[in-house]
């Protein structure tokens, strides 16, 4: 999913996004591209939501815009159709809107009213260092558009700004009548090389006088806003909030955090719970996969047994308890990941393995996958420890620019088996969009590539009773965090 726009009309919110279906061909379209419209009258209420309106765009990014009874559709490029809400049948040919100042991909419109104009806001300057936003208006929604001298009104390129990659923003007002804007940016400076958590969405006041065009603060780690609410958890809906530490232990009883996420569907009755904690049945991929196969299976696209959380803050502290005692046959492995997708990431794991001339039992084991990866580190499982137990897996940061994985027992000294650079979940080996989302902190179980089919040998499954994600500080500038 690509690019959702939350709207209010009507008396009900209306989501709207484009669904890739990579790999695939839709006959509609020729790309795989499909266009979903959900609707709802409570935001809260997961069974609330309706089934999507399906609908076959022509680009990318679609911003919905009501009027008159009518929805219009803007996307990538920049055009405009007419949707009908009820077959989901766009209007033929698109109507060219806007091109731009000049800057490459125009994209993620936005169409607001204001005053007698109709306000064309879109990203320019793809999503890397010369992201961009830019505004036209009009006095007819199907144009001509006219550009703002000032464009672009916001954007972080070619300056040495923290905050980088600032662009694709959407304008709202608060209840006081307050004007902001929220935009991708990310935590990186101007190399633009470590940003392990992403494009994050970042708040910015804007003053936008009658008649006049909006003028937005540049993002920065300090800026002087408009007046914010008072704190408070006393809010409507429930699930975490964003930032919160993690501290779990599961039991039968548990369900799957809010928060947590899959790569790729998983498959049905790979995760449960038990006295024994959270339980995942293996997947044959590990979390790299074989690329040179027609085994869907082993490539990871029949499911991947990995579940996981956003890195939220730039230090922390991620441990969670493993028990990989059922393990018996070699390769059988329980652990944990910084994971960006499958070309990217650095696990650590307990492991049967039967080293060379010695005899089988289980190890720990790091490695990581990607440019520039280290080597991967393996040492028997320290004497004692499956008896003194639990054996605590560790993914943590001391500073933005790597990130530490180890073990212990329990509360015990840490081992630190490896380390890696945050450059190597920052970016993507292939041609995919890892790049547009952060990375994931999270646990996992394979068989790394025995058994057949899409399944593994029956017996082994990874247990994980104890969760914990520790926020501790996050950079507002290079040289500047603040304690969380």
């Amino acid at each position: 999913m690509w690019a959702p726009t939350l709207r209010f009309h009507g008396g009900e919110f209306w989501l709207i996004c484009t669904y890739i279906l990579n790999g695939a061909t839709l006959e509609d379209t020729g790309d795989g591209t499909q266009g979903v419209l959900f609707r709802t009258k409570d935001v809260r209420s997961d069974e609330a939501w309706s089934d999507p309106l399906i609908f076959y765009p022509n680009k990318i990014d679609p911003d919905i815009f009501f009027e008159d009874g009518r929805a219009w559709i803007a996307q990538q490029g920049i055009i405009l159709q007419e949707l009908d809400l009820e077959t989901g049948g766009l209007s033929q040919p698109p109507i060219q809107l806007w091109n731009g100042t000049g800057g490459n991909w125009p994209e993620g419109p936005h169409i607001y009213k204001k005053d007698g104009y109709y306000y064309l806001m879109i990203a320019e300057g793809g999503t890397g260092g010369r992201h961009a936003v830019t505004i036209a208006r009009s006095e007819n929604l199907l144009g001509p558009y006219e550009s703002n001298e000032n464009n672009p009104i916001l954007t972080n390129r070619q300056t040495d700004a923290y905050f980088q990659r600032v662009g694709h923003g959407d304008i709202f007002d608060d209840v006081d009548g307050n004007w902001w804007i929220i935009v991708h940016a990310s935590r990186s400076g101007p190399e633009v090389r470590i940003h392990p958590m992403g494009r994050e969405s970042v708040l910015a006041p804007v003053t936008w006088e009658e008649g006049e065009w909006p003028v937005v603060t540049n993002v920065s780690g300090r800026m002087d806003v408009w007046p914010l609410p008072e704190e408070t958890r006393d809010v409507p809906g429930n699930g975490p909030f964003n930032g919160d530490p993690d501290e779990f232990v599961f039991e039968a009883s548990s369900v799957m955090p809010k928060h947590f996420l899959h790569h790729r569907v998983p498959a049905e009755g790979m995760f449960s719970f038990s006295d024994h904690g959270l339980e995942i049945v293996p997947s044959r991929s590990n979390l790299t996969g074989v690329t040179h196969t027609n085994d869907l299976a082993l490539k990871g696209q029949r499911g991947i047994s990995f579940v996981g959380r956003r890195q939220t803050q730039t230090i922390f502290h991620f441990t969670v308890d493993v028990d990989a005692s059922s393990a018996s046959r070699v390769n059988e492995e329980a652990g944990i990941s910084i994971f960006l997708a499958q070309e990217n990431h650095a696990d650590i794991g307990v492991v049967y393995l039967k080293p060379c001339g010695k005899d089988a039992g289980l190890h720990l084991r790091f490695r990581a996958h990607g440019k520039d990866a280290p080597p991967s580190v393996t040492m028997a499982l320290p004497a004692g420890w499956i008896e003194a137990g639990p054996i605590s897996l560790h993914i943590w940061t001391e500073e933005p620019e790597n990130f530490h994985l180890g073990a212990s027992v329990g509360d015990g000294n840490v081992v630190k088996l490896g380390s890696v650079s945050s450059h190597l979940v920052s970016r993507l080996d292939s041609a995919q969009s890892g790049t547009f989302i952060g990375a994931l902190l999270g646990a996992f179980a394979t068989c790394n590539g025995a058994g057949e089919g899409d399944d593994c040998p029956e017996g082994f499954v990874g247990r994980f009773p104890r969760w914990r994600y520790d926020p501790i500080a996050q950079y507002i500038d290079a040289d500047e965090f603040v304690e969380v």
